[in-house]
């Protein structure tokens, strides 16, 4: 058992993945056999991911706020705080807040045994984000 008191650090990620103002703040990150990671992500407004997929998938608790959230091919899903969504493994995806609105939600995901968490694709243009 490991009990972490110190305060987590919150960092914002590479234009690389994201698209706008974006804080992410690591909740937990599991080390040796176990490859479990939870992070608190903050999302305002207009702001979202690029096109992504996790090998073996992600969990999202929207927690804060109404964001958006699209499956390749699928449409543009409005989500607001309490709802859960499963991404299944390999599964194209972007998420992130409304145009107007700021978003939050729990990230967990679990690394690939190569220690892969995530494939970057094209970032989310503002002609496909809904205005």
């Amino acid at each position: 058992m490991q009990i972490t008191r110190t305060e987590a650090t919150t960092s914002t990620p590479s234009p690389e993945w994201v698209t706008g103002i974006v804080h992410v703040t690591s909740i937990a990150t599991a080390e040796g056999p176990a490859r479990l990671r939870v992070d608190d992500v903050r999302f305002e407004p207009g702001s979202r991911t690029h096109w992504h997929r996790h090998p073996v998938g992600q969990f999202l608790h929207i927690t804060d706020g109404t964001g958006l959230v699209q499956r390749r091919g699928g449409p543009v899903e409005v989500v607001r705080a309490g709802d859960r969504v499963l991404i299944a493994p390999g599964e194209w995806h972007w998420h992130g807040a409304g145009p107007t609105t700021s978003m939050t939600h729990l990230a967990v995901l679990t690394a690939a045994e190569d220690g892969t968490e995530a494939e970057r694709g094209e970032p989310v243009t503002d002609a496909c984000y809904p205005a």
